[in-house]
Order: structure tokens, then C-alpha cells, then sequence
């Protein structure tokens, strides 16, 4: 089915970016988009990640929307069923299910330059064409599988931490677990009571520090509930705690090296054994990779029907895992617990915008964004949590905000001004990456002697954000044309930004940037 109708928007993406988005627009009076989502549901990684033990490592009261506090929250660390549901409450509430397409799996996107419309298709058919689109993907979608020779030949049951297989039954079983990152620290004290035997294979030793989680108890969530400004404080105070550690990772980096020891001791309290300590302890600087919490990590691996595995895997064979000390392991399944292809990051689908260009060889030496969010040969293309807007110290949902903002004040912008497309200018996107670069250079994410995630297989940081997220919300508080080319609907010649424009119709209709 082929949709001739020229939507003003069109989102890709139902996690917290796609909904904050479709939210927005409505906020703003504006409702002629659409949102496509490839699954049956919305949720984005908090409807994939259905693993055991799946929570956020962010306190809850600081993971929602500013505009909508969740005085329903059970725990101070919300598991993963809690948040799915918050998104679940804000598609409702907000009235976006009338615009959601659900089955609806991007395969080409396309911008055609003379009408200034991007043109997508679906895997079963459907086209939808738009003025801008708005990629709510993220880069926590695509699922990493290890490179690891024979894996397809294992006879037993393999599947990823984010495609968790519930119709299989762990109980009784010998279960491989590859990876010791921020899922298999969850999954991990989950199945362990559970599972005949449980190898897990450990390629770098995580620092893990203890996490602050408890019950919210009724009274408290019923207070809440009545007097939300208190909530709201609660909110506030926890995002100033976690901002001030961007002190540590991107200013001083040496003020982790003195962190360190609570780590360490941490770990000697909790893990007697002097040689599973030592295989437990990392060799890098703590904050290099992301910190995991956990409170029962380290008592589950020491259970005597669980062994971790630090021999490094040669292959895996069709019974179980072969590793290099020449030792194969039996497994009845076999759970990779590998992360995403967040460093690599691209748009799942082709992308093509001005004269043809393609976003995957356009980004083939490593993603970049200006501001994370436009891309230079790609007009009326915006991304939310695009290159370099991760975290490491606080929530992304205050990014999110942020460049929803951002999008926004440039979709006003183009109404007002009456504009065909903007395209951010390459020197713009090159110079702004060049200091952003420079930053990271400096951070312990760069410095700190690990090979991360956040990191390409050269070495560039495609991921994370190197400042403060207060500097990232003044920043994409209002949008600046300056930096942009701009073509104007009546005619096929650019125009040069001039500078910040007045609010003009902005203020009518859609709210200021949400205050934390």
C-alpha cells in the first residue's frame, strides 16, 4: 500500500525518543505524523529486554519525562516490566495510539531532494512519505553477536540477552553465559539458583559498585501520588548527585583513580577467595567502561554450581565451548549476553539522503551528528540519541528531552520560515566533531586503558557525550540556522542561515524546554 499523503512527520521508533516525540507534537498542537514501529507493541529496549533481573541502573524517579512523573514506581531502581508500562501509560494517555503503525519494519528511506520529502518503506509493502523523519532508534536496538568461530554449529539453544527465549526453560539445564556486562550482571544471581551449572565466559572483569535500590513503599509512593512537587524534588536532587560525577569522567579523570579503592573493598567484602578475587578485580580505570551496579553479583558467582571462565573461547563447538586452554565445556544452551552495536551505530534500514548518498558509508569511518542530531547530506533528517549523546553519569531521558527540543524549535522554524529542507553544512558538523573529539581525548573513557563499547575498533567515540548534560541542554535549547543550509518552498536555491530567529509561532503552541 502506497500512502500519496505528504505528512509533516514521520517518527521510526516507540522507546522513550519516538514516544517523547509523537508527545511533543501533540503537546504542540501539531498532529500529522505518524510513528512506525517494527515489533507489535511500543517500548523500544524496554519491551526487547525482557531478560531476568531486567531493571535500569538510573533511579527511577529521574527515568521518565520531566512533564510526567510516575508517583507509581515500586522500587528505587525500576525493573523492567515497571517502565514498559510507563510507556505504555504515555502512548495512552497522550493520545498517540491513533498515529502508531505497529508491524512496521523500515527497510529504505530516501529523501528526495526536488520535492524535499523523504520517502519510506516498509518490509510488507507500505510507504509513507514525509517532510522531516525523526529517528527515535537509538543505539541500544541492533543486538551484537559475537564473532566467534562455529557458533552457528551449536546443537543446543543460543539466543541473545535481548531476545530472550521464555519458552525455554533454564531449570536443571547447563547453561553458557558469554559476557559479563550490564546484562549478565542482572541475569546472572537470576538464573544461577536455577540452573544445573552455569559457565560463565569473562573476557574483562566489570567494576562493580553496590547499588542503592530498596522498596518504595506505599505510604511513600501515596505521598507522592498527592503532592507531586515532592517528587519532584526528589527528581531534582537526584539528577544534581549524578551530574556532578561528569566531574570525574570528563574534567579530572584521576578523581576515579581514588575511587577506586571503595570498588576494591566492595569486592574483598563480598568475594573471599583470594583467586576468584583476583579473576573479579579489572586492570583498567574504573569509569573506562561503564560502572555496573549490583547487590548480589558477586554472592552468584560464587555458588558452587557456577564457574567463571576466563581461558578465553577458541570456538564454540556443536556440544558446547571449546576455550583456549584446549578444555571443552558441555552446554545445553548457550546465552549471549554481548551488548549492542552501539560504537558501529547506523540506521537499521538503507538510508539515502542528497544526490543518493548512503548513511552507512557515509558514517564508515566512524558516526557523526551535529549535536547528535543532524547530518550533514541528510536534510530534514533528525536523530534523537544520534552519535556522541550517550551517558555515563546520569539519564538519557534528559538528552532526549533535550534534543526533542531541539527538533522541535527547527520544525517551527521551517513552518514559519516556509522552508523546503535544512541541511546542517558539512565544515559546521566537521568542526563541531573535531572539538567534541578533542574533549573525549581527555576523558577517562579514552584514557583509561580499556577497549569499551563506547569505542570503534579504531578507536573513535562515537558514543558518548563529553560534558555536562546541563552544556547539552543550553546548547540544544533553541535552534540556530547559522550552521544550516536553507531551502526555501519557493524556489530550488540555498539560502544561508542568519543567525537565532524570534520564538515566533513556537510559544503558541508547544511548551519551553521541560525544567529538572
Amino acid at each position: 500500500m502506497t500512502s500519496r499523503t505528504v505528512l509533516d512527520v514521520l517518527i521510526v521508533g516507540t522507546g522513550f525518543a519516538g514516544i517523547g516525540m509523537g508527545i511533543r507534537l501533540k503537546q504542540a498542537g501539531l498532529d500529522d505524523f505518524t510513528i512506525l514501529e517494527q515489533a507489535d507493541g511500543v517500548g523500544g529496549t524496554w519491551r526487547d529486554n525482557r531478560y531476568p533481573g531486567a531493571a535500569c541502573d538510573v533511579p527511577s524517579h529521574l527515568y521518565s519525562f520531566s512533564f510526567e512523573p510516575n508517583p507509581k514506581w515500586t522500587r528505587a531502581f525500576a525493573p523492567q516490566a515497571e517502565i514498559l508500562e510507563y510507556l505504555e501509560h504515555c502512548t495512552t494517555k497522550y493520545g498517540l495510539r491513533p498515529h502508531l503503525r505497529l508491524n512496521a519494519k523500515v527497510t529504505r528511506a530516501t529523501f528526495d531532494e526536488r520535492a524535499g520529502i523523504w520517502e519510506v518503506a516498509a518490509a510488507d509493502g507500505r510507504t509513507w512519505r514525509a517532510r522531516a523523519l525523526v529517528s527515535g532508534i537509538g543505539g541500544l536496538s541492533q543486538p551484537a553477536y559475537p564473532d566467534i568461530p562455529g557458533l552457528a554449529s551449536f546443537e543446543g539453544k543460543t539466543f541473545h540477552s535481548a531476545r530472550w527465549d521464555h519458552a525455554f526453560p533454564l531449570d536443571g539445564k547447563t547453561v553458557g553465559l558469554i559476557g559479563t556486562g550490564a546484562s549478565a550482571i542482572q541475569i546472572v544471581p537470576e538464573i544461577a539458583p536455577k540452573v544445573g551449572h552455569l559457565d560463565l565466559f569473562q573476557r574483562t572483569p566489570p567494576w562493580i559498585m553496590p547499588k542503592e535500590d530498596r522498596d518504595i513503599r506505599p505510604l511513600e509512593r501515596a505521598i507522592f501520588r498527592r503532592v507531586p512537587a515532592l517528587q519532584q524534588l526528589a527528581r531534582t536532587a537526584i539528577y544534581w548527585a549524578l551530574e556532578w560525577r561528569a566531574v570525574a569522567f570528563v574534567v579530572e579523570p584521576r578523581l576515579l583513580e581514588k575511587a577506586q579503592p571503595l570498588a576494591l573493598r566492595y569486592l574483598a567484602s563480598r568475594v573471599k577467595d583470594p583467586a576468584l578475587r583476583q579473576k573479579l578485580t579489572p586492570s583498567y580505570t574504573l569509569g573506562c567502561k561503564r560502572i555496573l551496579l549490583s547487590n548480589d553479583y558477586f554472592q552468584a558467582v560464587q555458588r558452587p554450581n557456577v564457574d567463571v571462565v576466563t581461558d578465553g573461547i577458541e570456538r564454540v563447538t556443536p556440544r558446547g565451548v571449546l576455550t583456549k586452554d584446549g578444555r571443552e565445556r558441555p552446554l545445553d544452551a548457550l546465552v549471549l549476553a554481548t551488548g549492542f552495536k552501539a560504537a558501529d551505530y547506523t540506521l537499521p534500514f538503507e538510508t539515502r539522503g542528497a544526490g543518493g548518498r548512503d548513511l552507512s558509508d557515509t558514517w564508515r569511518n566512524g558516526a557523526e551528528a551535529y549535536l547528535g542530531t543532524s547530518i550533514a547530506g541528510f536534510p530534514n533528517l533528525f536523530m534523537i540519541v544520534g552519535p556522541n549523546t550517550g551517558l555515563g553519569h546520569n539519564s538519557m531521558v534528559f538528552i532526549i528531552e533535550s534534543q526533542i527540543q531541539y527538533v522541535m524549535d527547527c520544525l517551527q522554524t521551517m513552518r514559519s520560515r516556509k522552508l523546503k529542507s535544512v541541511d546542517v553544512k558539512p565544515d559546521a558538523q566537521a568542526r563541531y566533531n573535531e572539538s567534541l573529539q578533542a574533549r573525549l581525548a581527555k576523558t577517562v573513557w579514552n584514557t583509561g586503558g580499556c577497549a569499551s563499547w563506547y569505542r570503534t575498533s579504531e578507536g573513535k567515540n562515537t558514543t558518548l557525550w563529553p560534558g555536562f548534560t546541563v552544556e547539552f541542554r543550553l546548547r540544544t535549547r533553541r535552534f540556530d540556522p547559522a550552521p544550516y543550509h536553507l531551502v526555501p518552498l519557493d524556489g530550488p536555491g540555498r539560502t544561508e542561515g542568519r543567525g537565532r530567529r524570534s520564538r515566533e509561532s513556537f510559544e503558541q503552541g508547544a511548551q519551553a524546554a521541560p525544567a529538572e
